[in-house]
């Protein structure tokens, strides 16, 4: 009869040595980007900005799902600054109507689309020119180096909104293409010192020295190994300055010298609201609450990704 000390031990033995496997079995070491992305979805102040911000993405895409009211048709002998109506919701007369009895509710809808488009364009284009700037003098220096710099000193020297002022005069039809193009001229000078910085620091690194050891080229070395170690940074300046390229986009609408009817824009709807602030103070409220809940977004996703990215703040 076998003894029941040996089944007893016998049973154990697979089970111990599968717990033994278990536990020596490494962990697969995260990258950046996911460690990053393990963190920030942890982070209320992440969820809650990256809803806002898909929310506006999704009305500015198809602004029909929430007003099927024409943003452009007015009737000034029965809406002439009417004031909301808080019991219909998401209806034309939710927010009120303006000074030409146009639908507020569905300008505000509709403007989105515009400062979404400027926004992003805006960030895409001083992210790659000011990238590539800055990988060049950081990477070369030297002459380059010099003469990246002084160009960057120069156009940094240029207030945005001063130096748009003045571009955009030359255009004669103002469309979201112009705006885009002058904030693009005079706002990549910010990304080129970041970027420029952060491709001094990386290519000191020795897998730098290894890869030129191997014989890697130049472009190889700048764009599979510099690149990507070097690129968090600019990712952080981006995001949290996209929210103040809406609102650049705002200011010169606003100022008139930016986009032009019959282009929908928050930024008009502040300028012409502004002359009935003290009878019909909604009609200012709304545009301007919407614009403010747009920047605050991308200003807050921009915290939180600058958070992640940050080795010194974990």
């Amino acid at each position: 009869m076998p003894d029941l000390t040996e089944k007893k031990t016998a049973g154990k033995i697979p089970a111990q040595g599968g717990a033994a496997t278990a536990a020596a079995k490494p962990e697969k070491p995260r990258s950046l980007g996911s460690d990053a992305w393990h963190d920030l979805r942890r982070k209320p102040i992440f969820v809650i900005s990256a809803l806002l911000i898909l929310l506006l993405i999704v009305i500015a895409i198809a602004p029909g799902l929430f007003t099927s009211v024409d943003p452009r048709a007015g009737d000034l002998r029965n809406h002439y600054l009417t004031k909301p109506n808080y019991g219909h919701l998401f209806q034309a007369d939710w927010f009120g109507y303006d000074l030409q009895g146009r639908s507020i509710y569905a300008r505000v809808v509709h403007g989105a689309r515009a400062s979404i488009i400027v926004g992003i364009c805006v960030t895409a284009g001083v992210t790659i020119i000011g990238g590539l700037t800055g990988m060049l003098a950081g990477y070369f220096g030297g002459w380059v180096d010099t003469i990246i710099s002084r160009i960057t000193d120069i156009f940094f020297g240029i207030p945005l909104l001063l130096g748009s002022l003045v571009v955009l005069n030359a255009f004669t039809s103002r469309t979201v293409w112009s705006v885009v193009f002058a904030l693009v001229a005079l706002g990549w000078t910010q990304m080129t010192r970041v970027m420029r910085g952060s491709v001094i620091t990386v290519k000191q690194a020795d897998f730098v020295t290894a890869a030129k050891a191997l014989g890697a080229g130049t472009w190889r070395i700048m764009f599979k190994h510099i690149l990507p170690n070097a690129v968090a940074p600019v990712i952080v300046v981006a995001t949290i300055a996209l929210g103040g390229y809406i609102a650049a986009e705002a200011t010169l609408s606003f100022l008139g010298i930016g986009l032009q009817d019959p282009t929908i824009s928050w930024g008009i709807d502040i300028s012409s609201a502004q002359k009935v602030i003290r009878t019909a103070p909604f009609a200012l409220f709304f545009p301007a609450g919407m614009l403010s809940l747009t920047v605050l977004a991308f200003i807050m996703l921009g915290d939180a990704v600058r958070d992640a990215l940050d080795p010194k703040l974990r």
